[in-house]
Protein backbone atom coordinates (compact mmCIF):
# COMPACT_ATOMS: atom_id res chain seq x y z
CA UNK A 1 0.00 0.00 0.00
CA UNK A 2 1.55 3.56 -0.91
CA UNK A 3 1.30 5.97 1.95
CA UNK A 4 2.04 9.40 2.19
CA UNK A 5 2.19 12.14 4.48
CA UNK A 6 2.03 15.51 3.56
CA UNK A 7 2.61 18.95 5.39
CA UNK A 8 3.31 22.74 4.77
CA UNK A 9 0.37 24.09 3.92
CA UNK A 10 -1.28 27.06 5.72
CA UNK A 11 -2.30 30.69 5.07
CA UNK A 12 -0.16 32.97 3.19
CA UNK A 13 -0.80 36.25 1.34
CA UNK A 14 -0.82 36.68 -2.56
CA UNK A 15 2.96 37.06 -3.49
CA UNK A 16 4.22 34.59 -0.47
CA UNK A 17 5.71 31.49 -0.76
CA UNK A 18 5.24 27.92 0.43
CA UNK A 19 6.72 24.44 0.17
CA UNK A 20 4.55 21.29 0.47
CA UNK A 21 6.31 18.09 1.86
CA UNK A 22 5.44 14.92 1.41
CA UNK A 23 6.70 11.79 2.71
CA UNK A 24 6.43 8.85 0.37
CA UNK A 25 6.61 4.80 1.04
CA UNK A 26 5.03 1.66 -0.33
CA UNK A 27 5.60 2.18 -4.00
CA UNK A 28 5.72 -0.99 -5.43
CA UNK A 29 5.55 0.12 -9.59
CA UNK A 30 8.33 1.69 -11.43
CA UNK A 31 8.87 3.75 -13.11
CA UNK A 32 6.39 5.78 -11.73
CA UNK A 33 6.02 9.73 -11.41
CA UNK A 34 5.23 10.99 -8.34
CA UNK A 35 4.08 15.09 -7.49
CA UNK A 36 1.21 16.92 -6.61
CA UNK A 37 -2.59 17.49 -7.63
CA UNK A 38 -4.76 20.31 -6.11
CA UNK A 39 -8.67 20.81 -5.84
CA UNK A 40 -10.29 23.99 -4.93
CA UNK A 41 -14.22 24.16 -3.84
CA UNK A 42 -16.52 23.60 -6.67
CA UNK A 43 -13.64 22.78 -9.30
CA UNK A 44 -12.16 19.27 -10.76
CA UNK A 45 -8.66 17.96 -9.31
CA UNK A 46 -5.73 19.21 -11.34
CA UNK A 47 -2.64 18.18 -12.02
CA UNK A 48 0.20 20.65 -10.75
CA UNK A 49 3.35 19.30 -11.15
CA UNK A 50 5.37 15.66 -11.30
CA UNK A 51 8.62 14.03 -11.42
CA UNK A 52 9.37 11.09 -13.15
CA UNK A 53 11.27 8.37 -11.55
CA UNK A 54 13.48 7.41 -14.59
CA UNK A 55 15.26 10.37 -14.90
CA UNK A 56 13.51 13.34 -12.41
CA UNK A 57 12.04 15.13 -15.33
CA UNK A 58 9.24 17.50 -13.73
CA UNK A 59 5.96 18.62 -15.69
CA UNK A 60 4.12 21.64 -14.84
CA UNK A 61 0.59 22.45 -15.46
CA UNK A 62 0.80 26.04 -17.22
CA UNK A 63 -1.16 28.19 -14.81
CA UNK A 64 1.88 27.46 -12.01
CA UNK A 65 5.07 27.18 -14.50
CA UNK A 66 8.21 29.30 -13.76
CA UNK A 67 6.57 30.03 -9.96
CA UNK A 68 6.40 26.38 -8.81
CA UNK A 69 9.19 24.08 -8.50
CA UNK A 70 8.66 20.20 -8.11
CA UNK A 71 11.56 18.15 -6.66
CA UNK A 72 12.66 14.95 -5.02
CA UNK A 73 15.21 13.97 -2.30
CA UNK A 74 15.42 10.11 -2.57
CA UNK A 75 16.94 8.99 0.63
CA UNK A 76 14.19 10.84 2.59
CA UNK A 77 11.84 9.47 0.28
CA UNK A 78 10.66 12.77 -0.07
CA UNK A 79 8.81 15.28 -2.84
CA UNK A 80 8.71 18.75 -2.53
CA UNK A 81 6.72 21.56 -3.72
CA UNK A 82 8.01 25.19 -3.90
CA UNK A 83 5.41 27.58 -4.66
CA UNK A 84 6.70 31.19 -4.97
CA UNK A 85 4.59 34.19 -6.27
CA UNK A 86 1.28 32.86 -4.52
CA UNK A 87 -1.88 34.02 -6.08
CA UNK A 88 -5.54 33.62 -4.98
CA UNK A 89 -6.09 31.23 -7.34
CA UNK A 90 -4.12 29.04 -6.06
CA UNK A 91 -5.99 28.27 -3.09
CA UNK A 92 -6.93 24.71 -2.78
CA UNK A 93 -6.60 21.01 -1.76
CA UNK A 94 -2.74 19.83 -2.32
CA UNK A 95 -2.49 16.44 -2.43
CA UNK A 96 0.73 14.05 -2.83
CA UNK A 97 0.00 11.62 -5.41
CA UNK A 98 1.89 8.79 -7.22
CA UNK A 99 0.99 6.58 -10.00
CA UNK A 100 2.55 4.49 -12.92
CA UNK A 101 4.37 6.91 -15.35
CA UNK A 102 2.67 6.06 -18.02
CA UNK A 103 -0.69 6.58 -16.65
CA UNK A 104 0.64 10.41 -15.89
CA UNK A 105 1.99 10.97 -19.47
CA UNK A 106 -1.47 9.33 -21.14
CA UNK A 107 -3.14 11.70 -18.93
CA UNK A 108 -0.91 15.00 -19.31
CA UNK A 109 -1.45 14.24 -22.97
CA UNK A 110 -5.24 13.64 -23.10
CA UNK A 111 -7.08 17.02 -24.86
CA UNK A 112 -9.58 16.63 -21.55
CA UNK A 113 -7.16 14.93 -18.92
CA UNK A 114 -8.83 13.34 -15.80
CA UNK A 115 -6.47 13.48 -12.66
CA UNK A 116 -8.58 11.19 -11.14
CA UNK A 117 -6.53 8.64 -12.98
CA UNK A 118 -4.04 9.33 -10.63
CA UNK A 119 -5.47 7.50 -8.15
CA UNK A 120 -2.43 6.79 -5.43
CA UNK A 121 -2.80 10.05 -3.18
CA UNK A 122 -2.61 11.28 0.04
CA UNK A 123 -5.11 12.88 2.44
CA UNK A 124 -4.48 16.60 1.11
CA UNK A 125 -3.26 19.56 2.87
CA UNK A 126 -4.96 22.75 2.49
CA UNK A 127 -3.61 26.24 0.74
CA UNK A 128 -4.92 29.33 1.36
CA UNK A 129 -3.93 32.53 -0.55
CA UNK A 130 -5.34 35.95 0.95
CA UNK A 131 -5.36 38.53 -1.75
Amino acid sequence: EVQFVESGGGLVQAGGSLRLSCVVSGLTFDPYGIGWLRQAPGKSREGVAFVSSIDGSPWYAESVKGRFTVSRDYAKHTVYLQMNSLKPEDAAVYTCAAAPLTRWINTIMSGNPDFNTIDHRGKGTLVTVSS
